[in-house]
């Protein structure tokens, strides 16, 4: 029997378009212009996330692996990226990405957060992964159906923990604190990022957890609601852990018959039971944004300068987070401004 406690859409189905366009309060400021846009190009995040992929060799290791979880019969391909030369990174980041993605698809925060020090291992996760595009079109929404039920919502969240328990078991393990693990994700990871931080899933007419407590922090990219009977903020009620929200003003799934707005990121922010929480929101670009692809509306201006603002607040946040250090984030702020609709961050750091 199929649960659908992931996504509301009215029902399962709109969260699987959700994730499909994944791949493909506060008064809002006036949306940023492609002027706006073209100067926030001169930025000094803007600039750096360049030289970043101009140095990969330099900076950066990327070390791929291939494990087996023999309990499950399920292979678990991961990408670590690490600073090179040894360096000890301060934070390990665990990345799941969104439905029909791979362990490659987000390498550009892999490869920045390496360059700040800190390491990164993607997780892919077979079933939902980019096998889903392939095969007769005809067949595609069905594949989607399978990829967004509830067994691979919950293999997803084993997939984690299980490539968690190889890397910290590993030689690798001395490459950086294993003390600062951080869990991040988009869309389709955006929510099994949730699971593993302590949102509830409703299994036989009961909330279970699948928190695992060695996540200290959530980064949360274009996070699609949790649908079940229960109120968010019961199903969140668990999730104390500081999170990161980022998302935009266009970051809503529109097709025939299904519809999730930008407001549900807002609510799921507001209802997340964080100690420490921050929400930043880009005042255009669409769902699909951070993923790598644009849609129709987006600039390569503009995507270019989301995902450097993207890479560069990450990276603020968990300086924060591991440091207790904010002038990172409050820069950051200061500088993206032009393209924010909103910033909003709970006052209660270090609390």
């Amino acid at each position: 029997m199929r649960s659908h406690f992931i996504i509301n859409a009215s029902g399962a189905a709109a969260f699987i378009v959700a994730l499909l366009i994944s791949l493909s309060g506060c008064a809002q400021k006036p949306v940023a212009d492609t002027v706006v846009w073209q100067q926030q190009l001169n930025l000094p995040s803007v600039k750096y996330s360049a030289e970043v992929t101009e140095r990969l060799w330099l900076n950066i290791e990327e070390i791929n692996f291939n494990w087996l979880d023999q309990s499950r019969d399920r292979v678990v391909p991961a990408l670590l990226f690490k600073p090179a030369r040894q360096q000890k990174a301060s934070a390990l980041i665990i990345f799941s990405h969104g439905l029909g993605g791979s362990k490659e698809r987000y390498a550009y925060l892999g490869q920045y957060w390496a360059s700040q020090g800190y390491a990164s291992l993607h997780v892919q996760h077979d079933g939902s992964d980019r096998k889903v595009w392939r095969g007769s079109r005809l067949m595609l929404p069905f594949r989607l159906m399978d990829a967004a039920d509830t067994t691979e919502a919950l293999a997803r969240v084993q997939d984690v923990k299980f490539a968690l328990d190889q890397i910290l078991a590993s030689d690798h393990a001395a490459a950086f604190d294993s003390q600062n693990i951080v869990m991040a994700g988009h869309s389709y990871g955006a929510n099994t990022a949730m699971l593993l931080s302590g949102a509830l899933v409703e299994q036989n007419g009961s909330l279970v957890s699948l928190k695992d407590d060695r996540i200290k922090a959530a980064i949360l990219i274009s996070a699609p609601p949790f649908y079940n009977d229960q109120p968010l903020d019961k199903v969140l009620a668990d999730v104390s852990i500081p999170t990161l929200h980022i998302t935009t003003t266009e970051d809503e799934i529109r097709v025939p018959g299904f519809y999730s707005s930008p407001q549900d990121r807002y609510e799921l922010y507001n209802a997340m039971a964080s100690s420490y929480k921050v929400l930043a929101v880009f005042s255009s670009g669409s769902h699909n944004i951070f993923s790598g692809w644009r849609g129709s509306k987006d600039t390569k201006p503009q995507q270019q300068v989301i995902k450097a603002a993207t890479q560069a607040l990450s990276s603020a946040f968990i300086a924060q987070i591991t440091t207790d250090d904010s002038r990172a984030i409050n820069l950051w702020v200061q500088q993206h401004q032009a393209v924010l609709s909103k910033f909003i961050r709970s006052d209660n750091w270090g609390v």
